[in-house]
């Protein structure tokens, strides 16, 4: 049997992840993979209901990093690894690297916490390639604005997502390997193309 891929895209909301993960699924299907399309939050009907919880009911920093875990836990058991054992290839918007984001640098929670967490958790599961969506907050804020109503996360200040964009790019640089860095600030075209030569280059496309 043959082994499944597993990739994810990241980056601050407004970076602009979704209609490039659209052209790779499609390109995907296309050449006749089977494809797992899901997202973090969420990914299971349990995940799914603590998905809500995060993004719509208050709470802390670690009450938020023990939900995304939980349903993280859930999305793998019941969907990754199953996907990854037959063979599939699996589309994830957003996973770990996110919480350590959002919740880590944003939240200003211990991060040391959060990679006991990453560590219990996933039993070191990891995407092989990491897209990374940059872009300054200012410029995803104004995307944004009048798109859709936003949820608890996307209500808070520009100063929050710097510090969140500050966490993905300290992620990136701990494991270079993994990410490829996407200036999502350029023209719709040259991101795209930018993602192809990214997954080209894994041997993805």
């Amino acid at each position: 049997m043959s082994t499944g891929r597993f990739i994810s895209f990241e980056g601050i909301d407004g970076a602009g992840k979704t209609t490039h993960i659209d052209a790779v699924e499609q390109a995907w299907r296309g050449a006749g993979h089977e494809v797992v399309r899901t997202r973090e939050p969420g990914g299971t009907s349990l995940a799914e209901s603590l998905r809500a919880l995060v993004l719509h009911q208050p709470m802390d920093a670690l009450t938020e990093a023990l939900l995304v875990f939980a349903a993280r836990r859930d999305h793998i058991e019941q969907v990754i690894r199953p996907a990854l054992a037959r063979g599939a290839w699996v589309l994830c918007d957003r996973f770990t690297d996110a919480t350590f984001a959002y919740q880590g640098a944003g939240r200003g929670f211990d991060l040391h916490v959060l990679a006991q967490l990453e560590s219990w958790v996933q039993a070191g599961l990891q995407p092989e390639l990491t897209l990374l969506f940059d872009l300054s907050p200012a410029v995803a804020a104004a995307r944004l604005r009048d798109a859709r109503q936003p949820d608890r996360f996307e209500s808070l200040d520009e100063a929050f997502f710097e510090r969140v964009r500050a966490g993905y790019l300290a992620r990136r640089a701990a494991d270079p390997q993994r990410f490829a860095l996407i200036q999502a600030d350029a023209a719709p075209q040259d991101v795209a193309q930018a993602v192809h030569a990214a997954l080209q280059a894994r041997g993805l496309a």
